[in-house]
């Protein structure tokens, strides 16, 4: 309390109060650095070089923020849910910050607004700037204010007026539904193959692992008790590694182009 009070006298000094003023609409508090926040805004189209080639964007913020985020997310849960396993655990950690879910929340909170990029919004800009901005965020609240305001900021923003981590805990993914719409969305042919079958005999039943490709690069491997089981779970892989990397979205659509050109040239 007493340290908001300092904070809010030292704004009557700011000469912009504007930014301040937005950001503590959104964090809940008023941010010490505010230079930290404006480059985790600054998307890498728009990058700034100094003195000495030092390169100023985002990335290096979102790659700090995502790990912070990350141990977070799991101290959150970890005190929520005393009685459940390292699997539950995992795997709802994993719902919370993946990607469409930091997009969506960018979103929520207004950051879609505030963050600085070069030239026009592309699908390539809109599927990954806000989500990294996020991250890139956090990044920026830990280096602003340290670990307990991230935690502060998580459970009592985020988890309050945002997410509901009960509702969010209950949901089922069809990972193989969602690579199969993605791929047919941006036109790409894609293949699932068992590579692998054998039967545990400690159990007498199969087991199969299976592979994903598209355009024959391959994307996710996934292991399980029935086909669609192991199915999934390569989807989930091959999903979770579209999402999180442009630069392998850039080699599917690059193998895409490729085989346009051959379809091209036989047709000829």
């Amino acid at each position: 309390m007493f340290q908001n009070l300092i904070d809010s006298f030292r704004l009557l000094f700011q000469k912009e109060k504007e930014p301040f003023l937005q950001l503590r609409n959104i964090l809940g508090f008023l941010p010490r650095d505010i230079r930290l926040y404006q480059t985790a805004l600054m998307h890498k189209s728009l990058t700034l070089r100094e003195k000495g080639e030092k390169h100023i964007n985002n990335e290096r913020l979102e790659y700090l923020g995502d790990a912070v985020l990350s141990a977070v997310v799991a101290d959150i849960l970890y005190q929520r849910y005393p009685n459940k396993q390292e699997g539950f655990l995992t795997t709802l950690r994993s719902k919370l910050v993946r990607r469409d879910t930091l997009n969506k929340l960018a979103v929520q909170m207004g950051l879609d607004k505030l963050v600085l990029y070069s030239g026009r919004a592309t699908s390539a800009h809109n599927s990954y700037m806000n989500g990294n901005a996020f991250e890139a965020f956090f990044g920026a609240i830990y280096l602003d204010r340290g670990y307990e305001y991230c935690m502060s900021f998580a459970r009592d923003v985020i988890f309050k007026k945002y997410i509901n981590i009960e509702e969010v805990s209950k949901t089922e993914e069809n990972y193989k539904s969602k690579l199969i719409e993605w791929c047919q969305k941006y036109q790409f042919e894609f293949k699932f193959d068992i590579v692998s079958q054998k039967i545990l005999q400690d159990r007498n039943t199969p087991k199969f692992v299976s592979r994903v490709t598209i355009e024959g690069v391959y994307c996710g491997t996934g292991d399980g008790y029935s086909k669609k089981e192991s199915h999934q779970k390569a989807a989930q892989q091959a999903y979770k590694h579209i999402r999180r990397n442009a630069a392998f979205v850039n080699t599917l659509i690059d193998a895409r182009s490729k085989r346009a050109e051959v379809q091209n040239q036989k047709e000829d």
